[in-house]
């Protein structure tokens, strides 16, 4: 098997050494080489040519970000953010820029604390080998001038035969939803809830950052909040997101992953859980993402007579989670995602307005 070469750039010697010995304890990776800030990174990856970059955002000289742009213009890699809690905006714009995905850092000091992050990296660098960097490129090149007609709005006053959309999505994920909200104007007559798999600390940040360019009311989940048309729930990093009827009320509950639960936020679980409230006034969407989260929960949706769609691979910057959730055989429509929203729309029954 072809081994994944990378070069690791932190201006620390300390974090350096830490990812390197992480990294070389994966099976068929191998670190070619490092550098300490992104001036020297661009030199690395031009001369080394390697399949996968690890990158600090903080360092002397030339920022991660500059870096970032530079090599998504010139030597398209796929890149994987390390970074602390502290920069959770600064992780985002990172994502934007072309970072296929990011890992936390458990302290922004020196500390072995650093190791806690191996099944972490270990999981993303193996994503590395089903990567589409050509749909990594797409969605951070220049948007082309807007069509006459562009993003489908709902009319106001419309009724929704949907009460729910229900998303999942992984690697490749936080631009896509990016796409999806902003594409929404006004408030629809549905809710949404999303669980994006992030660890904790980041969806805050990342739920705001979806609000400001929105119709929705967009909110990190917290436990008791009303499901209601027009706000989005965004599931908390590192917790699952479920939800319960409080009298006339659906409520959200954020609970703690299961010992079961491979990735969190769950999809399965978030899926599952709306099923069996909203039965076949729930539309579950599978969007990019590594591994097979979201497949038992479409079937269970499915079982209750919601509707599936599930992203296509030519859109998906990682096929594996819509590519399991097809191989169900339960999925409705297969869609890329320049016709998701329109999709949506049309699948709550409501008339898609342009403009």
């Amino acid at each position: 098997m072809k081994k994944i070469r990378v070069v690791v750039v932190d201006d620390s010697a300390y974090n350096r050494r830490a990812i390197t010995r992480m990294l070389e304890e994966l099976p068929g990776v191998q670190v070619v080489g490092y550098a300490t800030n992104g001036e020297e990174g661009i030199r690395r990856v031009i001369d080394l040519t390697p399949d996968l970059v690890t990158l600090d955002l903080e360092m002397p000289r030339m920022d991660g970000f500059t870096m970032l742009r530079i090599l998504m213009a010139s030597t398209p890699v796929p890149v994987i953010v390390i970074s602390s809690t502290s920069g959770d905006e600064k992780v985002f714009k990172a994502l934007e820029l072309g970072a296929v995905d990011f890992i936390a850092k458990p302290t922004s000091v020196i500390s072995d604390e650093l190791l806690k992050i191996q099944q972490d990296l270990h999981q993303k660098v193996q994503a590395v080998f089903k990567l589409n960097m050509a749909r990594v490129q797409k969605r951070v090149e220049p948007a082309s001038p807007a069509p006459e007609v562009t993003v489908p709005a709902v009319a106001a006053g419309a009724n929704s035969s949907v009460d729910i959309v229900a998303i999942g999505s992984s690697t490749g994920g936080p631009p896509a939803l990016q796409r999806i909200f902003a594409s929404f104007r006004e408030a629809p007559p549905f809710a949404m809830v999303v669980s994006q798999h992030m660890p904790a600390g980041f969806t805050t940040a990342f739920a705001e950052r979806l609000n400001r360019s929105s119709g929705f009311d967009v909110r990190e989940a917290k436990d008791g909040d009303e499901v209601v048309a027009g706000r989005a729930l965004i599931a908390p990093g590192g917790r699952n997101l479920i939800f319960e009827r409080s009298g006339e009320k659906v409520v959200a509950r954020v609970v703690p992953p299961g010992l079961k639960d491979r990735y969190v936020p769950s999809v399965d679980v978030m899926f599952r859980s709306c099923a069996e409230l909203y039965r076949n006034r729930m539309l579950a969407v599978v969007l990019t993402g590594m591994g097979n989260d979201g497949a038992a929960g479409v079937r269970e949706a499915k079982k209750a007579g919601a509707q599936i769609i599930a992203e296509s691979e030519e859109s998906a910057v990682v096929f594996g989670m819509p590519r399991e959730a097809i191989a169900t055989g339960v999925v409705d429509r297969v869609v890329p995602m320049d016709a998701m929203v329109r999709e949506i729309v049309l699948r709550c029954g409501l008339v898609p307005r342009f403009g």
